[in-house]
């Protein structure tokens, strides 16, 4: 992936960890998306997709929108919304469940997908093996196509990077 060290770098931007063997998994993984977002060829976003095979309590055995991180400079510019999008289109000819897990305390990233109409189904301190700062986190859930919740006035600005796929 040319993308991984741009990736890399943007974690690292945005006081993330970063590991580049599990993004490098990722990529060659026909059941997964990574995708990135450049603005002049500059990598300011990127987000991925996991399939889980086996359910985990409420977490079903399916596929789950990964996180995504935007550049502290580029946030509130539709970047999260492009490639929200992007996954979302991805998924929707491969599965008819998107699920989502999410740290309870993060308002703005739930706030993000409730414009896909996904739906809070469980809380729990685990899912899938991820745990959550805080002890708490949300599983969230939508069928493809499901209607989307435009965002209120200047919750999102004019995109300003367009989305493409790795791998």
């Amino acid at each position: 992936m040319a993308d991984l060290a741009a990736v890399m770098r943007l974690q690292w931007a945005a006081g993330l960890s970063a590991d580049a063997g599990a993004l490098r998994a990722a990529v060659v993984d026909d059941d997964r998306l990574v995708v990135v977002a450049a603005v002049d060829g500059e990598v300011v976003g990127w987000a991925k997709t996991h399939r889980y095979r086996v359910a985990d309590g409420a977490a079903r055995a399916g596929h789950y929108l990964g996180g995504v991180t935007v550049h502290p400079r580029w946030r509130r510019h539709g970047i999260g919304t492009l490639l929200t999008t992007a996954r979302m289109e991805w998924l929707a000819v491969r599965t008819d469940r998107v699920h989502y897990l999410v740290n309870a305390r993060n308002g703005e990233s739930i706030a993000l997908h409730r414009r896909w109409g996904f739906v809070e189904v469980a809380r729990a301190r685990s899912f899938h093996g991820v745990t959550f700062a805080g002890g708490s986190g949300v599983l969230l859930s939508v069928r493809p196509g499901a209607p989307r919740v435009p965002p209120a006035p200047g919750d999102e600005v004019s995109a300003a990077g367009s989305p493409r796929s790795s791998g």
